[in-house]
């Protein structure tokens, strides 16, 4: 979930209340509160508890909401779930610990610490572009059996990485796609379900394109991948949430600002293609 600012730089709440409705009336299965596509790094500490606390009302029980309560440190993010939970949030996306660039065992160590007293369920979170460290897969194995460690989000995309989390998949513990362009090829290995960034603008494409995904329907799942093609590209023309956040106005949504260092994504044709690519869904929505 991106998480709308008014215009005098607050959050603002009754966008965020309608995000949430068009993620639910879309299908969407899950949200995730204060991620990185919800400037987590942005937000104050009474901000992240004024925007969590609202999602758990406003959801009321209909899908898990799950707070990103990634820190640097390990203490502060066992602090941050801890503050989750007492919140009412379902479960907690904890990304792998970013700039300080720890060791395969210190990933491991940090996880478990959180774990066993964060006290909520655990996604981890691996996004190395973003981090500058990339949890491996065999670290991923030796974390998968702890009862709070419930799956993991990768948004590392490449053919090798998808088949090693896939192998990992089972009863309990998931492998979420974190990479919208790459997370049909995800599914169709064996991956869940994602969490994405493109659904905030488009939630009942987006769920199409992952029922027919996850239950192996390659010709039905290319269909909706192309539809849904030249809105990836158009949200890959600045660096996330930047342009994503350009299409909530599109849509009454809300409006395009981010929070510093990022800016809002000028007019001009990037603008243009988003634009267009959302009448263009919108358009194929009303035919189907």
């Amino acid at each position: 979930m991106v998480t709308p600012f008014a215009a005098d730089g607050g959050l603002d709440l009754p966008a965020f209340g309608r995000l949430l409705d068009y993620q639910l009336e879309g299908g969407t299965q899950g949200v995730v509160v204060a991620g990185s596509t919800g400037e987590a790094h942005m937000l104050e500490p009474e901000e992240f508890d004024r925007l969590l606390t609202f999602a758990v009302r406003h959801v009321n029980g209909r899908v898990p909401v799950i707070a990103g309560t990634g820190e640097a440190g390990t203490a502060k993010t066992v602090e941050a779930t801890r503050r989750a939970q007492a919140l009412g949030a379902d479960a907690a996306l904890v990304v792998v610990p970013y700039y300080v660039r720890p060791t395969q065992e210190g990933m491991r160590r940090h996880f478990l610490e959180v774990a066993d007293h964060g006290g909520l369920p655990l996604l981890l979170y691996n996004v190395s572009i973003r981090t500058a460290c990339d949890m491996l897969p065999e670290t991923v194995a030796r974390l998968r059996d702890h009862p709070a460690i419930i799956g993991i989000k990768e948004a590392r995309g490449d053919a090798e990485r998808i088949r090693a989390l896939a192998e990992l998949a089972g009863e309990n513990f998931v492998y979420l796609s974190g990479d919208d362009a790459t997370a049909t090829d995800a599914m169709l290995a064996g991956a869940n379900g994602t969490v994405s960034v493109v659904a905030n603008l488009v939630p009942k494409a987006f769920r199409a394109l992952c029922d027919a995904a996850v239950s192996g329907d390659r010709e039905a799942a290319a269909r909706c991948l192309a539809a849904l093609e030249p809105l990836l590209k158009a949200l890959n023309c600045a660096p996330n949430p930047i342009a994503v956040k350009a299409g909530l106005p599109e849509l009454g949504l809300g409006l395009a600002l981010p929070r510093l260092p990022l800016v809002e994504l000028n007019e001009g044709p990037e603008r243009v293609r988003l634009r267009q690519a959302l009448s263009s869904l919108a358009s194929l929505a009303t035919a189907a």
